[in-house]
């Protein structure tokens, strides 16, 4: 993403709309999902950062923080539990020798490839429940929340309101 604003393509008016029809089931799903996954040998979050790993590859903890939405404390912890954890490892920028990069592990990709496919299933339990033409419909809207996951930036939003 740019450093400018970018303007947004949809008014705030209209998303608002469908926010308000999208959120309270959103959140039933969400709370249905995390449930489903609770005996997970990972957090969410645990599984975002090492998503964010697996997509970026070697990252400084400032980059992990910021594409988290998280702070570096909150970062560095979550961090130093996966690495007590052999799941990822540190090591030295070899562009910058005072930095300090985070990779994943071959452990911490099987880890994360096993999870996935864990939750993977408890999503389809629910998926299970559409019509197979609703099923197919889900397919743009995973198009559509996997484009807001990559567009979606708060520090745009901050920027407009000031």
């Amino acid at each position: 993403m740019s450093e400018e604003t970018a303007p947004s393509p949809a008014s705030r008016e209209k998303a608002l709309e469908v926010a308000i029809d999208l959120q309270p089931a959103m959140n039933k799903l969400v709370v249905i999902f995390q449930r489903s996954t609770e005996g997970s040998r990972l957090t969410t979050s645990q599984v975002s950062i090492m998503n964010q790993l697996r997509k970026r590859g070697p990252s400084r903890v400032s980059v992990i923080a910021q594409a988290e939405l998280i702070r570096m404390p909150t970062a560095s912890n979550a961090l130093y539990h996966l690495e007590t954890r052999g799941l990822v490892e540190r090591m030295r920028d070899t562009t910058d020798r005072r930095g300090v990069l985070v990779t994943l592990t071959e452990a911490g990709h099987a880890e994360l490839a096993a999870v996935s496919r864990e939750r993977a299933k408890a999503l389809a339990e629910i998926l299970q429940w559409l019509s197979p033409e609703e099923l197919s419909n889900a397919r743009e809207v995973a198009r559509l929340i996997n484009k807001l996951a990559e567009v979606y930036d708060p520090q745009q939003i901050s920027q407009k309101e000031k």
